[in-house]
């Protein structure tokens, strides 16, 4: 079920709300172009600044939106515990196939409390759950030893892998079993991580060109790595171009160049410089993504 290409949707805001007919056009679309599943509330829906009543509103969105025609893995990771019990159980009772769960941010906890963390989610609520380390904004990064000791609680199935070492792919399947379900969750380093053995990809990229980002992973999957290259070359400068400043800001501006929605961000992100917009620009002309959008109008 979890494998291929995942969005890690945006959030649309308009007029300092959450733009629901956006939202709604945006996940229709991505099942249109073949994306294998989505993952609305990560860090690029801005899960920090999403209320709670907003946040739950979303995943529920997303999932009657989609009805059933792709799994929906929902941000639920938080570093209060029981706010992350909280979001799972709302998720369950809404429909979602598997949540994602954060190493908590700021707290700082040690492995044993990142597994105890994740053991109390694990035995609260009956649901699959996706674990997602990202140590670049977490500050804890979950060692290979306790995510081995995490791979053996009943719910907890695979990882989002945002470290950028492809090794550690390699490293968690001998330590977690082959059925251990691994996701990339760094669109750049996605084709060294799926020829160690990857499965996918939480691609921040896919909010703006799912069709390439699926036929990607379907290449990956298939063993084609010579298509698979073809296409990692054509949508690297766009990858680059997405994290040219932090992650959304970029996906967002492109996306309302796309005319998917408004590219408001959520202060303390701050919208593009002048230059950042330039690069976007150009990376969505280069790879045609301008000339399909004005097409569609």
């Amino acid at each position: 079920m979890f494998k291929g290409s995942f969005t890690a949707l945006i959030t649309p805001f308009k007029g300092g709300k959450v733009d629901e007919d956006a939202f709604a056009r945006l996940v229709e679309w991505q099942i249109k172009e073949g994306t294998h599943g989505l993952v609305p509330c990560g860090t690029t829906g801005e899960s920090p600044t999403l209320s709670t009543e907003e946040h739950k509103r979303v995943i529920a969105l997303c999932v009657d939106i989609a009805k059933k025609r792709v799994p929906i893995v929902a941000g639920c990771g938080s570093n209060s515990t029981e706010e992350a019990i909280d979001l799972s159980r709302f998720s369950k009772e809404a429909g979602a196939d598997a949540t994602l769960q954060v190493m908590p941010y700021y707290n700082k906890p040690t492995q044993e409390g990142l597994y105890l963390h994740m053991k109390a989610i694990n035995d609260a609520v009956d649901l699959p759950i996706i674990l997602y380390n990202v140590p670049v904004r977490t500050i804890t990064d979950m060692s290979v030893a306790t995510m081995a000791r995490c791979a053996k609680l009943k719910n907890i199935v695979g990882v989002k892998d945002a470290t950028a070492n492809v090794a550690r792919v390699t490293q968690q399947r001998n330590a977690c079993g082959e059925k251990f379900v691994q996701l990339s969750g760094e669109d750049g380093t996605c084709l060294g991580f799926m020829a160690h053995g990857g499965v996918g990809c939480i691609s921040v990229t896919s909010n703006i060109a799912p069709r390439l980002c699926a036929d990607f992973q379907n290449a990956c999957l298939a063993g084609d790595w010579k298509k698979a290259l073809v296409l990692q070359d054509k949508l690297m400068p766009l990858h680059d171009s997405m994290f040219c400043e932090t992650n959304p800001a970029p996906v967002k501006y492109a996306a309302s160049r796309l005319g998917l929605c408004a590219e408001d961000c959520r202060l303390p992100l701050a919208p593009l410089t002048e230059a950042s917009r330039k690069l976007v620009d150009k990376a969505l002309a280069d790879i045609g993504l301008t000339k399909r959008a004005a097409a569609a109008e």
